[in-house]
């Protein structure tokens, strides 16, 4: 009665609704957590369907936010829920984790997880943590408040900065098998419980891994690493002026992305490149043929041996979902500063999503 209780006065901040979102949100609330926020600015997509299995057909096109509570509800009526449809920024940090007891990240970037951890440390919250990528994923507990007022360690003493753009593929990039984030997601929703009611041992100074293809599971133990206190903004006004996008890669100094609307608008005159590989589908030669553009295919693997073709031309690359291409530009970018270089926000999958394809 005692810890059901805690869960009944807790308050839990859900970032993400998505593949391990959905799961979690399902556990807090049937759980009895009596007050959830939620924040996610995506809407439910047919891509997202094998995997967020809380949505379906019928939810398409609606915020995941909108849906996520609205069924959350049926399960569990006395539930307060607030939602954020809008993608989360430093300024929401300042102004909403002081409201909550536990912040769950379920976000699928390096940027959101570098600015939502910086804001535990920052603002004093515990974070569960948890990540997945094509067969694997990972749970955590960071910044956890002992009894003697220490905490455990958080995710810039894994990572004190982020990979190098396009080293680790997220969901879209590089898929994820469907069960992945259930099990994962299921898993920090564990840990924010034990968090709350002070059950059991949580995933503090440990990193839990999992491999589907394997069924193996391994923990790693965690300890501080000095590096990460270089990193960390030690004021908000230090952490409202770090730039999250620049600092893990995803907006080069220069290069500018475009929606689809803007480019067939504005840019059908600059080259079209393709730098997927031959094998990823659908391949664009009936829609670049219906435009008229001038296009060519030339995959990432073998663009640096073949820039030379792209010097001094404006280009728009397209990638499958938008990442790729950001490391494209940035070697073009590099080999031609004069050129006008643009990334397709969303890539191939974005122009199939709004069915231009």
């Amino acid at each position: 009665m005692a810890g059901q209780q805690k869960l009944q006065q807790a308050r839990v901040l859900v970032i993400g609704a998505g593949g391990l979102g959905c799961p979690i949100m399902q556990y807090l609330v049937a759980a009895g957590v009596g007050h959830i926020g939620l924040a996610d600015h995506d809407k439910v997509s047919l891509s997202n369907l094998h995997r967020q299995v809380l949505f379906g057909t019928e939810d398409i096109g609606y915020y995941k936010v909108d849906v996520v509570k609205q069924k959350m509800f049926s399960l569990n009526s006395d539930v307060n829920i607030r939602t954020w449809n809008e993608r989360w920024t430093q300024q929401h940090c300042l102004q909403y984790f002081p409201d909550f007891d536990v912040i769950v990240d379920a976000t699928d970037n390096f940027a959101s997880r570098y600015l939502i951890n910086d804001a535990c440390v920052l603002l004093g919250k515990p974070l569960v943590f948890g990540a997945v990528s094509q067969f694997e994923g990972q749970v955590a507990v960071f910044n956890q408040l002992y009894a003697d007022g220490s905490r455990s360690v958080n995710y810039r003493d894994l990572f004190p900065l982020p990979p190098a753009n396009g080293e680790v593929l997220n969901c879209a990039e590089g898929g994820v098998l469907g069960v992945l984030p259930g099990t994962i997601g299921t898993l920090q929703a564990t840990e924010a419980i034990k968090l709350i009611t002070g059950i059991g041992t949580t995933l503090s100074n440990r990193l839990w891994n999992y491999t589907a293809l394997t069924q193996d599971v391994f923990i790693m133990q965690l300890v501080a690493n000095p590096l990460s206190l270089q990193h960390i903004p030690v004021s908000k006004e230090q952490f409202i002026s770090t730039d999250y996008e620049w600092l893990c890669g995803y907006l080069q100094q220069g290069i500018k992305e475009i929606d689809a609307l803007d480019w067939q608008e504005k840019f059908l005159d600059h080259l079209f490149v393709d730098i997927r590989e031959s094998h990823e589908l659908p391949r664009l030669d009936s829609f670049c043929s219906s435009l008229a553009l001038e296009w060519m295919e030339l995959p990432l693997s073998n663009l640096e041996n073949n820039i030379s073709h792209l010097i001094g031309k404006n280009v728009v690359f397209v990638c499958h979902a938008g990442v790729r291409s950001l490391v494209a530009a940035d070697m073009l970018m590099k080999a031609s500063p004069a050129s006008a270089v643009f990334s397709l926000k969303g890539g191939v999958h974005g122009l199939v999503e709004k069915n231009l394809i």
